[in-house]
């Protein structure tokens, strides 16, 4: 019994998951038209993707080239997130061809490359979209996993082309190494302050941040300040309380504005309000490499 409604149902569960020792032999999964939620064709070329990175086998690398149209490896998702794993995958099996090691992978720098010339908007290319104050935007909620995965993906591309001096050609222009890290700065100022809201996304972080975010731990006050037994709907009160939560979650990550560079700081509007770990969890890479080159257009090599 939750101590405030729910106003969404739980997300779908992948089942059937193959094991390590015996997935490698499974025969393809045949082609789907379904969403990427109700399968799992983008989890095997990842993981098998990972396992080749990791281990140096031949092995996955050789289910990759066998399974990869089947299992849906040409399709144009232009999407990195916990769902889909497609422009990942992508930049991940890239860098073999990049480094002159797997020249028989060279479609999955060509996809690549056509993913990165969706994120420029100088670029002849179709764009994905961004909002009026420069945030990459995707619909369907917490926007900030696209901003901190993709931000993710552009300065490991980055990184991969500044070690073998390639560019991406993107129709009427050659995009560089310096382009991605620049574009990959812009979405997180954009999430630290740099947006008309003037707010910061990260809880705790600048003189603005979200204060009513969806979170029950949050948004509950601690044992000390109550240390009476809540029944099962006592926290209702607090979760349509208009008032700031009591326990903030400093370092959280909110879901974001939406499409019109707006947010309202309203705890129901969960879209907009709620943490989430995919959010944070790609942070932690960009932020960890901007601290070493602060200055993404002059980096040390």
């Amino acid at each position: 019994c939750s101590t405030a409604p729910r106003r969404r149902s739980s997300s779908p569960t992948r089942t059937g998951a193959p094991t390590a020792t015996t997935w490698i032999s499974e025969p393809a999964a045949a082609p789907s038209t379904a969403t990427s939620t109700d399968t799992r064709q983008d989890e095997l070329l990842w993981g098998a993707a990972w396992l080749r990175r990791a281990s140096g086998d031949d092995t996955f690398r050789e289910y990759i080239q066998n399974n990869g149209k089947t299992l849906g490896a040409e399709d144009s998702i232009n999407e990195f997130g916990w769902d889909n794993k497609h422009a990942g995958l992508n930049v991940l099996i890239s860098k073999e061809f990049i480094e002159g090691e797997a020249l028989s992978m060279q479609s999955y720098k060509e996809s690549a490359d056509s993913f990165i010339c969706t994120l420029i908007p100088e670029s002849s290319s179709p764009h994905i979209q961004y909002t009026p104050g420069g945030m990459i935007y995707k619909p369907g909620g917490s926007n900030m996993q696209h901003v901190t995965s993709i931000s993710f993906l552009l300065l490991t591309y980055a990184k991969y082309l500044t070690k073998s001096s390639h560019t991406v050609n993107c129709g009427d222009i050659s995009v560089g190494p310096d382009t991605l890290r620049l574009q990959a700065k812009k979405q997180i100022d954009y999430l630290l302050g740099d947006n008309p809201m003037k707010m910061s996304y990260m809880v705790g972080y600048g003189d603005r941040y979200p204060q009513r975010i969806h979170h029950r731990g949050s948004s509950l006050p601690s044992i000390k300040d109550h240390p009476e037994r809540m029944a099962c709907k006592d926290g209702t009160p607090y979760y349509d309380s208009s008032s700031p939560n009591p326990n903030p979650l400093v370092g959280a990550i909110v879901g974001g504005p939406g499409e019109d560079d707006a947010y309202g700081d309203d705890r129901a509007d969960y879209r907009k309000s709620e943490p989430t770990t995919y959010i944070n969890a790609p942070l932690v890479g960009v932020l960890a490499y901007f601290v070493g080159n602060p200055n993404p257009g002059h980096i040390r090599h």
